[in-house]
Parts: structure tokens; C-alpha cells; sequence
């Protein structure tokens, strides 16, 4: 059995329906919407997840639900869902972030094994972008000077080389340095240059 949650986006009734009783029986906590205007305004509650969305829809069509979903900060796996003869429109939603599409009829395995595929990427994507965010995070919280002493040892440069640099006391450095690993949480200048990079401090 499968597990996650699905958010289905169609205005037909019937293909509701019938996506919530596969999904659903398939072991997915499913949520049902009649339109993207409707999940837009659940979006901030939305727990992670896999959407599953038409891409001809009234109102906010399926296009138009990815440019939303691309200013927001949540990363949701999406799976268009187009009618026969829809590949310009499925290829334009992959450029705006669709991970696939799905012609309409399709075989109900092949939905389930790109929902399962979707949801095990994304999930490993949040959690890279958390962990940057994180990094990230970390890096603002030093101050003007500690964050030239890492620059410093993510550089290469010894204690007593970036002391110069600054014109201060080799044992000052290492108290910033302390300070910088701290609030880092480096174990070691090796993991520090990889924070950098992940940070964006240093160009990999």
C-alpha cells in the first residue's frame, strides 16, 4: 500500500469521484478540489504532498496554477492531467515545473507509480531545500566579523593569515573561530566549506 497525500484539481464531478475512490483504495489521504482558485486559498494549510491537477480547467487553468504555485514557497510535486491531443499544453506545464504529464484515458497503475515516484523526489527536495534554508540561516546569524574570519578559513587561510588581514590577534581569531564553527554547527573546516558552497558563500 501507498501512503502521502494526493490533492486532486478537477472540475469534473465523475473523474473526482473516481480519482478519490483509486487513490484512496491505492492507501493515499486524498483531498479534493473543484478548482485551482480553491486549493490556492487551502495552499498555507497544505501539508506536503503530491497534486494532481487537469490542465483544462474554468477559471485558473492548470497553466495558470503553476505560474501561482511558483511564487509561493511551497514545493508540491505536480502531475498534469491533459485530454487527447493537449502535448503542447503538458510540455509548456514541465517548463513551468510540472514533474509529468498524464494523457486522459489513462491506466490507473501508471498515476499510482507517478504519484509514489513524485512524492519520494519532493520529499527529498523540501528537505534539501529546508537544509539550505537552514545554512542559510546560520550564515546571517554571524556577525560582520565572524563572518570574515569563516570567509577566512573557508579560503584556506591559517589563523594567523587572517589575523593580518584584520589587523587583530592571532588568539582573537580563534576565538571568533570558536564562535563561527558554534554557530555553524561545523564539525570541521571540511564541513564548514561545505556549508559555504550550500549557503552560497562560496561558489562551488
Amino acid at each position: 500500500m501507498s501512503s502521502g497525500n494526493v490533492y486532486v484539481i478537477d472540475d469534473d464531478p465523475a473523474m473526482r469521484d473516481s480519482l478519490d475512490f483509486l487513490l484512496g483504495s491505492a492507501g493515499f489521504q486524498v483531498t479534493l478540489f473543484e478548482t485551482a482558485s480553491s486549493f490556492l486559498e487551502a495552499l498555507p494549510e497544505v501539508a506536503f504532498g503530491c497534486v494532481v491537477s487537469d490542465v483544462r480547467m474554468p477559471g485558473i487553468d492548470g497553466i495558470e496554477l503553476l505560474k501561482r504555485l511558483k511564487g509561493t514557497k511551497k514545493a508540491l510535486p505536480i502531475i498534469v492531467m491533459t485530454g487527447h491531443g493537449d502535448i503542447p499544453l503538458a510540455v509548456e506545464a514541465m517548463r513551468l515545473g510540472a514533474l509529468d504529464f498524464l494523457e486522459k484515458p489513462f491506466e490507473d497503475e501508471r498515476l499510482i507509480g507517478m504519484i509514489e515516484a513524485a512524492l519520494v523526489a519532493g520529499k527529498s527536495n523540501a528537505q534539501d531545500e529546508a537544509a539550505t534554508a537552514e545554512i542559510v540561516a546560520r550564515i546571517a546569524s554571524l556577525s560582520p566579523r565572524e563572518r570574515q574570519v569563516m570567509e577566512g578559513l573557508v579560503a584556506g587561510l591559517s589563523n594567523k593569515q587572517i589575523a593580518r588581514d584584520y589587523d587583530i590577534s592571532p588568539r582573537t581569531i580563534e576565538v571568533y573561530r570558536a564562535n563561527v564553527m558554534t554557530k555553524m554547527q561545523a564539525n570541521s573546516v571540511s564541513e564548514l566549506v561545505r556549508f559555504a558552497i550550500r549557503g552560497g558563500l562560496l561558489k562551488p
